[in-house]
């Protein structure tokens, strides 16, 4: 008997949209704004703050006492002779999009939860606080074979589509998916990069497979004009399987068996994980976005506020 057929309702394995809609009040203490607690992850050494809302020109006028002189216009005042200012107002909110991975590969966990429960759930507690904040919320939520996408509106009803589609796609993952895959990474990153245009909040919650070379490119292209946060779902076994450990892995089609005790096999598999994470840390480095690492081992919210620098979390 499968793990899904024997636990149907278990939300470490399974989430629908009414469970995520829970997570409303559980999201308060989580800030995506660009003020962050001094521990945050977001305030990292090679972290770039957010910027958060935009600034709108309003008007130009005479300088008055008390101005901030460094918003001078000097063209204008050697123009007319008289300082002149430029007055900003900071936008009423801004968009954000999240791209949340509901592939079969993120339907994987050895300790406690699915790669794809944490990545629902992290997207969840992110898009709630989104709402709550005063931005528009939006997203893409992708499969092997179907992609729902929302285009960000400031509206609730907005957040519980959205999180409809985590809940149907997470709901759908089974390990016997016969489905030939037809969506890849790049191509959900290429299509964020065409809604997305400039002051947006990007939050891609995946596993990363599929990462190569392309996905460089459309990461830096996302960055350049937006705040990208990047949550990495990785499981235990990555860092190191267990001793005389077998496994079967399947496709629905196809399957082989793993055995930890074979010390090249192990090697081989941490050595590919191992890389796509180095990968991830170096491109963040280089394009100054963060990588939130998020694990299967431990609650979601427990990690969030541990790792955005909240006391609430377990340590």
């Amino acid at each position: 008997m499968s793990q899904t057929a024997a636990y149907p309702d278990d939300p470490r394995i399974h989430v629908d949209a009414d469970h995520l809609l829970k997570l409303g009040p559980k999201s308060r203490a989580i800030s995506l704004l660009p003020r962050q607690p001094a521990r945050s992850i977001l305030n990292g050494r090679h972290a770039s703050r957010l910027r958060g809302r935009g600034l709108n020109f309003e008007e130009l006028r005479n300088y008055l006492p008390g101005d901030d002189i460094r918003t001078i216009d000097w063209k204008v005042t050697a123009r007319t002779g008289e300082p002149h200012v430029r007055v900003y107002t900071e936008e009423r909110d801004r968009p954000a999009l999240l791209l949340v991975d509901q592939r079969v590969s993120m339907f994987f966990g050895t300790q406690v939860y699915m790669k794809s429960v944490i990545a629902a759930e992290a997207a969840a507690i992110s898009a709630h606080r989104v709402l709550g904040q005063g931005d528009r919320i939006g997203g893409i939520v992708f499969g092997d074979s179907d992609v729902a996408e929302h285009r960000p509106q400031r509206r609730p009803a907005a957040l519980t589509r959205f999180l409809s589609s985590v809940g149907a796609l997470n709901s759908n993952l089974r390990a016997t998916l016969r489905d030939e895959p037809t969506v890849a990474l790049n191509d959900m990153l290429k299509q964020a990069a065409r809604i997305t245009h400039t002051n947006t909040l990007v939050c891609v919650f995946s596993d990363f497979d599929g990462l190569n070379k392309v996905s460089e490119k459309l990461l830096c292209r996302l960055s350049a004009s937006n705040d990208l946060i990047l949550f990495n779902i990785s499981d235990p076994s990555s860092r190191e399987l267990a001793p005389n450990l077998r496994l079967t892995v399947s496709d629905g089609d196809r399957q082989i068996e793993l055995d930890s005790s074979d010390p090249d096999l192990s090697h081989r598999i941490r050595t590919a994980l191992e890389d796509r994470l180095a990968q991830l840390q170096t491109w963040s480095r280089r394009y100054g976005f963060p990588v939130v690492p998020l694990t299967t081992a431990e609650p979601t919210l427990d990690q969030l506020l541990k790792l955005f620098g909240h006391p609430g979390g377990r340590r």
